[in-house]
């Protein structure tokens, strides 16, 4: 599988310099590209090709006066700029025709220049070296100053230079390894409700409370967000506060990251298997509860989580999005209709008595077993049925249609 190892770089006046001249020419190859794809679009002429996009916008352009400086950064930076925009419209192309699974994506555009993030790659082809005194070699651009956190576990295949908004310079290091076996095998398996009150509620009980770094941090960003909408537009006062306030929003990302991964790391290690459901958070990002869903971070936890069982050996799963976990009696089976947000005890007609979440995390945890533990690979439950035309909606006359029928009580 293959890992990012990402690490904090501290280029020196010069370096940013030459890395601001780096990320100048990518964005410029990779504009010019799009501009010459749109433009092969509109007049009607066939696809342009890798080979001949390339010859067009680098080779060709390099000896001109007008892109004459794109010889001053390594080839293989602007090559990798080309292979960006092949893979936005491999990705546009195959959500298009249904191959892409997920939300739609959207067209390749123009990068823009403003942008404080930014990014450049380099391959095995540039020859980046880390030397043996800790600083990272970059072809044109000199040996760079990296805080080294941990050790690679294999040779790293390509190394990308980062930018982000509030300054700060990072080198993510790709590296392919395979499985580690390093965590001894566990006997406990585990399933997780997640929420807002409670981040995690685990099926054994245990109540992982809601942290809500966004929510604590508010009080600060709303002070930098009112400073920055004072500042004149184009000044250099106003291009501090941006700074400052994308400073602030990175300490919150900072360490709402750290926080979930100790704790996917304690998931991981204490429990052989993990189940979690499947949450859909693009859509109660649009509810009123946007913030605090997107604060809690749930898809990030999760991806943690699946990466981190891959790797270690562990089993993850995930249980179907319109699984009834929580109005699911975990004793019975019963299924209750429905089951406000209000609701965090009730009683089934069994007569057990239910903790809301974790309830639901016996379930999820009952549901990821039966997947599993499936004999030939074969779906537990049904599979999800298009419903008929004539039962999509409903018809005038439904109410009168139903009288007389068997089970159900006239109007």
């Amino acid at each position: 599988m293959q890992l990012r190892y990402n690490y904090r770089v501290y280029p020196t006046p010069g370096q940013r310099d030459a890395l601001a001249r780096a990320f100048g020419c990518a964005r410029v190859v990779f504009n010019d590209a799009l501009h010459a794809r749109r433009a092969a679009h509109v007049n009607g002429d066939p696809y342009l090709s890798d080979g001949e996009l390339s010859k067009r916008v680098i080779t060709r352009a390099k000896t001109t006066p007008e892109r004459v400086w794109l010889g001053e950064v390594s080839a293989v930076v602007l090559q990798q700029a080309l292979a960006d925009l092949n893979t936005a419209y491999r990705n546009f192309f195959a959500s298009v025709t249904g191959k892409r699974k997920g939300r739609k994506v959207a067209p390749p555009r123009f990068r823009s220049r403003k942008d404080n993030r930014q990014a450049i790659r380099f391959t095995r082809n540039a020859r980046f070296t880390v030397l043996g005194n800790g600083r990272l070699r970059l072809p044109k651009i000199g040996d760079l100053d990296v805080h080294w956190s941990r050790d690679f576990p294999a040779e790293p295949s390509s190394v990308t230079v980062l930018k982000d908004a509030a300054g700060r310079y990072f080198a993510s290091f790709v590296v392919t390894t395979e499985k580690d076996q390093t965590l001894p095998a566990a006997e406990s398996e585990v399933g997780i409700d997640l929420g807002l009150t409670h981040f995690a509620v685990l099926s054994d009980g245990t109540k992982v409370v809601a942290p809500r770094f966004l929510r604590q941090a508010a009080r600060r960003l709303r002070r930098l967000q009112k400073s920055l909408s004072r500042k004149v537009k184009g000044s250099n006062r106003r291009r501090k506060a941006v700074v400052k306030l994308a400073r602030a929003h990175a300490r919150v990302a900072d360490t709402r990251r750290d926080w979930q991964h100790k704790l996917s790391t304690a998931i991981i290690r204490d429990n052989q298997a993990v189940y979690v459901e499947d949450l859909c958070v693009a859509g109660l990002g649009r509810t009123r509860l946007a913030k605090s869903v997107h604060d809690a971070g749930w898809a990030g936890f999760t991806g943690m989580l699946e990466y981190k069982a891959a790797r270690y050996g562990r089993t993850f799963g995930r249980s179907g999005r319109w699984f009834p976990s929580t109005r699911m009696c975990s004793v019975c089976g019963h299924v209750n209709d429905k089951m406000p947000l209000n609701v965090r005890v009730w009683i089934c007609l069994c007569g057990s008595v239910h903790d809301r979440d974790i309830n639901a995390a016996i379930n999820i945890l009952a549901a990821g077993r039966a997947e599993r533990l499936n004999d030939r690979g074969a779906q537990v439950r049904p599979a999800p049925v298009p419903a008929p035309r004539r039962e999509t909606g409903i018809h005038p006359d439904a109410a009168l249609s139903t009288r007389g029928v068997e089970g159900i009580p006239a109007l």
